[in-house]
C-alpha cells in the first residue's frame, strides 16, 4: 500500500503557522505572493499614516481654537462685573440736567468732565479687551442681542423696531455679555422676514454664541 496516499492534505495556513509565520498578514498567508503582500501592507501603512496625519491636523485646529477662545473670553467675568461700574457712571451723568450744567461753577464743571473722561476711558479699555457696547436705537429688534421690555405704539416705523434703549448691551467677541434692554415699536407696517426670501442667508445673530 502506498502510504503517501493515506496522509491528510496539508493546510497551507497551518503549515505557515508551524513555520513561524503566524504574524504575517492574512493576504500573504492566503496567496503566498510576497510582492502583493508587501504592496498591500504598504497601502495599509499609507492609509494609517494619512488617517493619523488628519487626526493630528484636526487636533491642532481644535487646540488653536481653544487657545484663541481662552485668550479672547478670559476677561468675560471681569468685564461683566465692570459693566455695573460703567452703568453707574452713565446714571451719574444723566442725572445732571442741562440747566445744572449751564449754572455749574468751575468746580462742578470739572467734576462732570472728570466723570465723562472716566466713562470714556473705561469703555476704551473694555473695547481693547474685545468688549463692545450695543446701542441699537432705530435698528430691527434682534432677540440674540436685545431684550424687549415693553412695546411702544408707533405707526411711523416698521413693527419690532427699537425705538428706546433703556440700558445699553455689551458683547465680547461674538458672545453676548449683556443684551440691550429696549422698547420696540408696535402697530407699524410688518417687515418681510429675510428668511422668507428664497435662498436667503440666516438671520443676523442667529449663530452667535451666547455662553459667555
Amino acid at each position: 500500500m502506498n502510504e503517501t496516499n493515506n496522509e491528510p492534505d496539508v493546510n497551507p495556513e497551518t503549515a505557515a503557522q508551524e513555520a513561524g509565520a503566524a504574524d504575517a498578514p492574512a493576504h500573504e498567508r492566503r496567496d503566498g505572493d510576497p510582492t502583493e503582500a508587501l504592496l498591500a501592507e504598504n497601502a495599509d501603512l499609507k492609509d494609517r499614516v494619512l488617517r493619523t496625519m488628519a487626526e493630528m491636523e484636526n487636533l491642532r485646529r481644535r487646540t488653536e481654537k481653544d487657545v484663541r477662545d481662552a485668550r479672547q473670553y478670559a476677561a468675560s467675568g471681569f468685564a461683566r462685573d465692570m459693566l455695573a461700574v460703567s452703568d453707574n457712571l452713565r446714571r451719574a451723568l444723566e442725572a445732571v440736567s442741562e440747566e445744572t450744567r449751564a449754572a455749574a461753577d468751575d468746580a462742578m464743571r470739572s467734576l462732570i468732565e472728570g466723570v465723562e473722561m472716566t466713562e470714556r476711558e473705561m469703555l476704551n479699555q473694555l473695547e481693547k479687551n474685545g468688549v463692545k457696547r450695543i446701542d441699537p436705537a432705530g435698528e430691527k429688534f434682534d432677540p440674540n442681542f436685545h431684550q424687549a421690555m415693553f412695546e411702544v405704539p408707533n405707526t411711523e416705523v416698521p413693527n419690532n423696531t427699537v425705538v428706546q434703549v433703556m440700558q445699553a448691551g455689551y458683547v465680547i467677541g461674538e458672545r453676548v455679555l449683556r443684551p440691550a434692554l429696549v422698547g420696540v415699536s408696535k402697530g407699524g407696517p410688518k417687515e418681510r422676514r429675510a428668511e422668507d426670501a428664497p435662498g436667503a442667508a440666516p438671520e443676523p445673530g442667529s449663530t452667535v454664541d451666547r455662553t459667555a
